[in-house]
């Protein structure tokens, strides 16, 4: 084993490590310190996890190049870290106590989602690693839907492993995105038996997708979801999560996306993905400390 792999064994064991803790510490304070305590391992990640942050600000100079000066990036990657922080310690202690998630977390455009919903053929929540995402599942399996999300497997087997154990207390339905042919079959089954499927359309899928504009570079992406939607009649609709000044939350759910024909399958299928992610891009740039700037969005190139 070379040392660049046991380097990352390492890192990985304290990650898991730090998870561990982190999630007994939330669990023991008292409610009313959640949030500061989270601010501040938010403040010592920012100052440990070096990679992220520079990789946040890396992707941070990018979207806003000529937009914004280095200190309001700055002060974004922070506040980044801090609402993912947030979202972590939320997911460990709120989803334990169901009764305040109705009050904590209201719906707007619950007409929209009805009507694609009473149709009957499934539906397609297109979203991105936004808010506090997973808790917007948890808030609809309170309202009777039947939510699934697809995922990708985690490096690290022990955090995969304690993390499925909570998706699964809280009622959260998880389809792995890899093997591809088993992702397929299983989203295609969820959305015949009407489920909510909800894909996050904002991170780096590899020579797997199509290459679309995202805040002015191409990015590869998935195609899932109109993929689906031509194979089963289902509905897109766009939605996102957003965290108020209070640390509560507003789900929006946008008007349903109307696939428009290219010349051919594959246009079509590059006009609804490049439709769906200027949608993902306006709330990231009105929002923008709520999206996970940690990840390499831009890392495949267009051959």
């Amino acid at each position: 084993m070379d040392s660049k792999k046991i380097r990352k064994g390492i890192l990985r064991f304290f990650g898991w490590l730090g998870l561990s803790l982190c999630s007994l510490i939330i669990k023991l304070i008292p409610e009313r310190w959640l949030y500061g305590f989270a601010k501040g391992m938010a403040a010592l990640a920012y100052i440990v996890a070096s990679k992220k942050r520079k990789i946040a600000l890396e992707n941070l100079a990018i979207a806003f190049a000529g937009e914004k000066t280095g200190a309001e990036i700055e002060k974004i990657a922070r506040d980044c870290f801090t609402f993912m922080a947030k979202s972590g310690a939320e997911i460990a202690v709120l989803t334990e106590r169901t009764s305040p998630l109705r009050e904590r977390i209201k719906i707007t455009g619950r007409e929209n989602l009805d009507a694609a919903y009473s149709r009957g053929k499934g539906v397609i929540l297109v979203s991105a690693h936004f808010g506090n995402f997973p808790l917007m599942l948890v808030r609809l399996s309170l309202e009777g839907y039947k939510p699934a999300v697809i995922m990708r497997h985690m490096r690290d087997r022990r955090a995969e492993k304690m993390l499925l154990k909570r998706r699964l207390q809280i009622g959260l339905n998880v389809i792995y995105s890899q093997p591809r042919k088993r992702c397929v079959e299983d989203s295609m089954r969820s959305l015949r038996n009407n489920e909510l499927l909800l894909i996050p359309l904002d991170q780096n899928f590899g020579s797997g997708g199509v290459f679309v504009d995202f805040f002015g570079r191409k990015a590869a992406t998935a195609k899932g979801p109109v993929v689906l939607a031509r194979r089963t009649g289902a509905t897109i609709l766009p939605c996102f999560i957003l965290r108020q000044k209070d640390d509560t939350h507003q789900i929006i759910f946008e008007p349903p996306l109307n696939l428009e024909e290219g010349r051919t399958p594959e246009e079509t299928v590059i006009i609804n993905i490049q439709k769906l992610t200027d949608i993902i891009a306006s709330y990231i740039r009105r929002y923008p400390a709520e999206w996970g700037w940690i990840h390499r969005r831009w890392k495949s190139k267009p051959s």
